[in-house]
């Protein structure tokens, strides 16, 4: 987790997300991207494409310029090598690009709850950035003193296609010497005995090498809410799934489960594309 992007629309939320990235920087000797994405009208956009720049597009500009210079002087950024980048593009777009472009290892985004992501993060984009990225996206909904992760839960059905992200969460919960807990969760519409869920699993984490981890069976009403009220269970520090591109969720959530979890859960939920 070297390089962190962080995109801001300069709220509070943001901010929680930014002392997050942090923090995390710090402890890997890594560095910090701070992302503001000015959307404009189609015209001033015609404008910019053609090398001009427009009077009223400056002043945006300029006043988004000073608001990432305060924003770098934050006593929480002491230390750590941070950079600021200003795209003229749509929120999702810009997050998507500047993460290619910079080879980032890790997205840490603010979420506002139940409601969404205001302002920038508008429902859609942060659905998207959630289904799209290629790399992991770690969503914040609430400001904390310090980020540990002590318990990481990660909720799958172990199927063969979840490998390939599997790898990235193992690394994850490595660097941050966290407790991997596994969970599969079983719903009357998706039963499985026990002894058949613990068999998926063996068979599943048999080729990885996890340094700490356990395995549970959770029962409940359907998948999300599984999540949710296992992860209170054990009072986890951090939700991880994985999610589809266009298809929304792996097959075995009903509908778009890893975009309802980050609007539900008050927890830091990170997500991995399959």
């Amino acid at each position: 987790m070297k390089k962190i992007l962080v995109p801001t629309d300069f709220s509070d939320h943001a901010h929680y997300a930014l002392k997050v990235a942090a923090e995390i920087a710090k402890k890997n000797n890594g560095e910090v991207i701070l992302l503001h994405m000015l959307e404009l009208p189609s015209q001033a956009g015609d404008a910019i494409g053609n090398g001009h720049e427009l009077p009223e597009i400056m002043l945006f500009k300029n006043a988004a310029i000073n608001k990432l210079e305060e924003l770098m002087d934050d006593p929480c950024l002491d230390g750590i090598n941070v950079s600021e980048v200003i795209q003229f593009e749509l929120a999702f777009d810009g997050i998507m690009n500047i993460s290619k472009k910079n080879n980032v290892d890790l997205v840490v985004m603010g979420s506002h709850g139940a409601s969404g992501f205001k302002e920038m993060f508008i429902g859609s984009n942060a659905e998207k950035v959630v289904r799209n990225s290629e790399i992991p996206v770690l969503i914040i909904k609430k400001d904390s003193a310090n980020f540990n992760i002590d318990k990481f839960v990660f909720a799958s059905d172990f199927t063969e296609e979840i490998r390939k992200p599997f790898e990235k969460v193992v690394q994850f919960a490595n660097e941050f010497d966290a407790e991997l807990h596994l969970v599969m969760i079983n719903t009357p519409s998706n039963f499985k005995p026990t002894h058949v869920s613990h068999q998926i699993m063996d068979e599943f984490i048999a080729k990885f090498s996890i340094r700490k981890f356990s395995k549970h069976i959770y029962n409940d009403t359907n998948v999300e809410n599984g999540i949710l009220n296992f992860a209170n269970h054990i009072n986890a520090d951090l939700i991880g799934m994985s999610t589809h591109g266009r298809k929304g969720l792996a097959h075995f959530f009903n509908g778009s489960i890893s975009e309802d979890l980050v609007n539900h859960a008050v927890r830091p939920v990170v997500t991995f594309k399959i």
